[in-house]
Parts: C-alpha cells; structure tokens; sequence
C-alpha cells in the first residue's frame, strides 16, 4: 500500500468518525483481528482424533519376504 493511498484511508476516517472516535476504533479493529488469529490457530491445533489417528504412522506386519530366520 502506497503512502499515498494510506493518507486517503486516514482522512477519510477522520472525516467519517472524527479524531475523538479513532483510536476506540482502532482497538475494536485491533481485538477483532487478533480473535480472529486466536480462531484460526484453534481450529487448525484442534484437529479431531480420527484425523490425528490416520496421520500418524502406521505399523505394517512384515512381509513374507522380512520373516527370514537369521542365518
């Protein structure tokens, strides 16, 4: 984002809101984003156990072929 267009964005907050309702605004902006980092990272740790199950590795038998007496 240029300089330019940042500037456009905080006059016209300032227009719209007026200096004294800006940084209210701000921090609302602020806690809403970081509830929605807080969400996203719940839901990507909180995986079901099913899924956990199925991405951990699996155990195989040995093949016919493995199963050689020691020589």
């Amino acid at each position: 984002m240029s300089a330019g267009a940042f500037l456009l964005i905080v006059i016209a907050a300032l227009v719209l809101f007026g200096p004294k309702k800006l940084p209210e605004l701000g921090r609302a902006v602020g806690r809403t984003i970081n509830e929605f980092k807080n969400a996203t990272r719940d839901i990507v740790e909180d995986r079901p156990e099913a899924q956990k199950a199925e991405a951990a590795p699996v155990n195989e038998a040995p093949k016919q072929e493995d199963r050689r007496l020691p020589e």
